[in-house]
């Protein structure tokens, strides 16, 4: 791919802006292409699971079951992979996107959200991010106990939200970039 791009920069066909504007195409066809083969590859797993006799369950119900409030994640999630006995939660989206929640919080999410999935909590954390002025990191989602009315996110700093603004799943806006 690298030297594809590299004899596309060579080429003066009416001057750079064409070089660009091929790179730029190359780039996203590379992209789409990608996506493409995850969804796929995700789905035939999916099915497997299905033909196997493993149903699964919702990711809201996934969650619930580890009360965590069900609308952590958005509801264009494409499909999900838990393995219980080493508590792995990979999450598959269509695309990059963000959320905004009932208390003003902004979450953005990665096509592929990984991370440990134990009673209460969700930890190591790899393809969320939220606003605080900047983009950071999210690296730990909690909630205290089954009667707690807060979600602790963590992002660099702890901070404590309203468990009743993650509840449902909301719809999400595609984005651009994580």
């Amino acid at each position: 791919m690298e030297k594809a791009l590299t004899k596309v920069s060579s080429l003066k066909v009416g001057g750079s802006w064409i070089s660009k504007k091929a790179k730029e195409e190359l780039c996203n066809i590379t992209e789409d292409l990608t996506t493409f083969s995850n969804t796929v590859e995700e789905k035939a797993k999916w099915i497997f699971n299905k033909l196997k006799g493993k149903p699964l369950k919702t990711l809201p119900d996934l969650l619930r079951e580890y009360n965590l409030p069900s609308g952590l994640f958005p509801q264009n999630v494409t499909c999900y992979e838990f393995d219980e006995s080493k508590a792995k939660l990979i999450v598959y989206l269509p695309s990059i996107c963000e959320v905004s929640f009932k208390d003003s919080s902004v979450l953005r999410y990665s096509t592929r959200v990984k991370a440990t999935l134990m009673r209460g909590k969700l930890t190591d954390i790899e393809g969320i991010k939220t606003k605080v002025l900047v983009w950071v990191k999210v690296t730990h989602v909690a909630v205290e106990g089954y009667k707690s009315d807060k979600v602790w996110i963590t992002a660099g700093v702890k901070k404590s939200r309203s468990r009743i603004a993650y509840e449902t799943p909301q719809v999400s806006v595609a984005v651009k970039e994580f």
